[in-house]
């Protein structure tokens, strides 16, 4: 096969075509072999997954975080696993379908593949790259000629004898998604035309002043008829002391000072793109030597891009502070708006030394804990103390400290074990905000809330819906003086009342004062300018709308971007598609799920 890469690749006309990858592609996982573990995880349709194919794909996942400069958390480690797990039966129900679908490959295709649409990863190599744009003459030359050894051309058959197929699925499932020219055009116009309003809201402290009655018989009655509203998560309420890994001013002084070694050991005569592989934590750049390409004025954040367009040709800048981190940047080309710059990565975190006085405090706080409880151990380690906390499945995350899933997790399991009662205090845990540990003043099981639990909350919804009902009454008076001939502002004034206004706006975009895709935007743009509309309800409230002005989408602008337009719809619809596809086939397909029981056993 290698043999006939070679032999056919120089014979194929270049097409200017975009490959179409699935949005569930596969990370390369190899398939199971003869080595594998005689005990599965689990199974899609009767198809095993072992616990070595489990294994190697959040090892690699875990890896690739290390990669990108992370520290893998327990809480962060939950999550790589979880994700492995899906990518382990997505990738065998696409496969599954496949064969159904009797979808393969040719070699005419293979060759075809590999002689014009590169690998991802080669696509980026700077061998491959003419004033920093991807060269397919050059990518081309290098796969007919001997630089492209038998073990290289049998990586890339691999990879697109697996990538092609799932591509004909993708087209296959999205084959009938379709966008017309007026679909587009209604999506243009709630992009682009823009109303303001005029608007009241109606107060229901002035519109419906007073007690309102609700009777046992009317909560009793809501509570039956929403079941669902009272599902209860499982909930934990914990006592917190926690150890916060915040960057301090230490840390950054620290991050720069390494920066500026760097800088000096670079402007003394050091290769950049050498200090770059050893140093940069960016892992997009760092293994081709730092280098970002060319790119535009305004592509990079604000700090970034104000050095890239302002610093001498072949300098070195000062470390350059963003989000990411310091950088230290070199601009070896600028034309006009176009610069070619290459880049260091420093992020700012804690050092080494921060890390391990924070892991000794840690361990302290733990051991002090057990012996002396979670007051005296924070005092003595100076760890932040804070009770009454409720965590739950709806809300999974703990202020100041962030994800607590895994303490939720415990507490269950703590309260399973009868030791809900005594107060039992966790092990540490620890994600990217903190290292901290709990103390478990009580938990409830996922279930139903009980009608005395549930009645305080169904009495506010009642009241709310009875207030609301005498203010929709209220300001259907007011739209009725007003289409008599008075105006919004009277009928406002004379109820106490205010009239604001808002815009321009557009259908789909945020509206502080309005709200988003509801009922007040859709009167701002459905009522003629200078009318009323009717009482219009939203989520935050009731109102009155007056559009004062309506500026209309242009039809020609529309034309003359309308097949751009239909390519990103289209993209998003084929994505949808086939995102639909997979929920069907996961909630069709028979999936066992034998992790908790291994991890048990």
């Amino acid at each position: 096969m290698m043999e006939f890469i070679r032999s056919k690749a120089g014979k194929f006309i270049i097409l200017p075509t975009v490959v179409f990858f699935l949005l569930f592609m596969v990370y390369g996982i190899v398939a199971e072999t003869a080595q594998t573990t005689p005990r599965d995880l689990g199974s899609v349709n009767g198809e095993p997954i072992t616990l070595l194919a489990y294994q190697n794909a959040v090892e690699s996942m875990t890896q690739q975080a290390q990669q990108a400069g992370q520290r893998v958390t327990p809480e962060q480690q939950r999550e790589i696993r979880e994700r492995a797990w899906n990518q382990l039966v997505t990738d065998i129900l696409v496969r599954q379908e496949m064969e159904r679908r009797r979808i393969g490959v040719t070699n005419e295709e293979i060759v075809f593949a590999a002689k014009n649409f590169p690998h991802p990863q080669l696509a980026q190599q700077e061998i491959f790259q003419t004033n920093g744009q991807f060269d397919i003459r050059k990518y081309q030359a290098f796969i007919a000629g001997p630089q492209a050894t038998d073990e290289i051309l049998g990586e890339l058959e691999g990879y697109y004898r697996d990538a092609l197929p799932r591509q004909k699925l993708q087209r296959q499932l999205a084959a009938g998604a379709r966008v017309t020219d007026a679909e587009l055009w209604r999506s243009y116009q709630d992009q682009n035309e823009r109303a303001t309003v005029e608007y009241v809201s109606l107060d229901l402290s002035r519109l419906a002043p007073g007690q309102v009655n609700v009777s046992d018989a009317e909560v009793s009655e809501y509570y039956e008829s929403h079941p669902k509203r009272f599902e209860r998560p499982r909930t934990a309420r914990f006592t917190v002391a926690y150890l916060a890994k915040t960057v301090t001013p230490a840390d950054r002084q620290a991050a720069l000072v390494r920066a500026q070694q760097i800088r000096q050991e670079i402007v003394g005569g050091a290769d950049f793109a050498e200090v770059a592989r050893r140093e940069s934590k960016d892992p997009g750049s760092a293994q081709t030597g730092g280098d970002l390409g060319t790119f535009g004025r305004g592509q990079m954040v604000g700090a970034f891009d104000s050095v890239a367009f302002s610093l001498p040709v072949n300098e070195i800048s000062q470390p350059v502070e963003t989000q990411f981190g310091l950088h230290l940047i070199q601009v070896q080309e600028r034309t006009g708006d176009q610069v070619k710059a290459r880049h260091i990565l420093l992020p700012i975190g804690k050092s080494d030394e921060e890390l391990a006085k924070l892991d000794a405090r840690s361990d302290s706080l733990s051991d002090l804990s057990e012996r002396n409880g979670v007051e005296l151990a924070s005092r003595a380690v100076g760890a932040t103390l804070r009770r009454g906390i409720t965590v739950s499945d709806n809300l999974p995350a703990i202020p100041g400290v962030g994800p607590a899933l895994e303490a939720l997790d415990w507490a269950q399991g703590a309260a399973q074990d009868g030791g809900a009662a005594k107060k039992p205090i966790s092990d540490t845990f620890e994600n990217e905000n903190a290292v901290f540990l709990v103390q478990l003043e009580s938990y409830q099981p996922k279930g139903r809330m009980s009608l005395a639990e549930a009645t305080p909350e169904v009495r506010r919804e009642l009241v709310l819906q009875k207030k609301r009902a005498q203010a929709k009454a209220a300001g259907l008076k007011m739209v009725q003086e007003v289409r008599a001939g008075r105006t919004l502002q009277q009928v406002a004034a004379a109820r106490g009342l205010a009239v604001a206004v808002t815009g321009p706006f557009t259908r789909v975009e945020p509206n502080p004062a309005l709200g988003q895709a509801n009922a007040a935007i859709g009167a701002a743009f459905g009522t003629p300018v200078g009318q009323v509309s009717n009482v219009v309800e939203t989520t935050t409230g009731l109102f009155i709308v007056r559009p004062t002005q309506r500026v209309p989408a242009d039809r020609k602008t529309w034309e003359a971007q309308k097949e751009q337009q239909r390519a990103s719809v289209s993209y998003q619809l084929q994505q949808g598609t086939v995102q639909r596809w997979l929920e069907s086939a996961r909630r069709d397909a028979k999936i066992v799920d034998n992790r908790q029981k291994l991890g048990a056993a």
